[in-house]
């Protein structure tokens, strides 16, 4: 019988996001507009300043248009028979693998408001990943070596997903 279950972890507040997001938009298409015109002004009469002011102004609307989607992040967990799938989306559309985990070879799993997690997290040389978006749900970390660099994940996984992981952990790996 085949473990699986898919999670999709989407900010609870998205009003502010969602007000950068279109004010994003807006600045990037202004921008734009602006650009060109001072473009169209540079082949009329050349000057160092008005080049400075359109490459500017295009460079505002280049780079808005390539990063306004990660103003809407979410984060995907896929767990399959004891492997779970980490990826970012952005805005629905641009998906980016983050990287697989195989449960078993995790060395401590728990929540983050343990002492086992403040433990790690002190440690020297930790690697931490924040894979979550609501710093006030209930977070959970896994910590693992891999080439012998320390690396912490913590990440907001529901309870019925936390109760799957807790079935392919080893024997005294989950820390309450």
């Amino acid at each position: 019988m085949d473990h699986f279950m898919e999670e999709v972890v989407v900010k609870r507040n998205r009003g502010m996001s969602s007000v950068l997001y279109v004010l994003a938009n807006v600045v990037m298409v202004i921008s734009a507009i602006l650009g060109f015109m001072y473009l169209q002004v540079l082949f009329v009469q050349f000057n160092v300043f008005g080049l400075i002011q359109t490459l500017a102004m295009l460079g505002i609307a280049v780079l808005l248009f390539l990063r306004r989607d990660r103003l809407r992040t979410e984060y995907e967990y896929t767990f399959t028979n004891g492997d779970l799938d980490f990826a970012q989306v952005f805005n629905n559309q641009k998906r980016k693998t983050l990287g697989t985990m195989r449960v078993k070879n995790v060395e401590s799993f728990g929540p983050v408001d343990s002492n086992a997690f403040r433990k790690f997290i002190n440690m020297p040389g930790m690697k931490r990943r924040n894979w979550f978006l609501n710093r006030d749900a209930k977070l959970y970390y896994f910590y693992y070596q891999k080439e012998s660099a320390k690396n912490i994940i913590v990440f907001e996984p529901s309870d019925e997903l936390v109760d799957m992981i807790r079935k392919y952990l080893p024997h005294g790996v989950y820390q309450e």
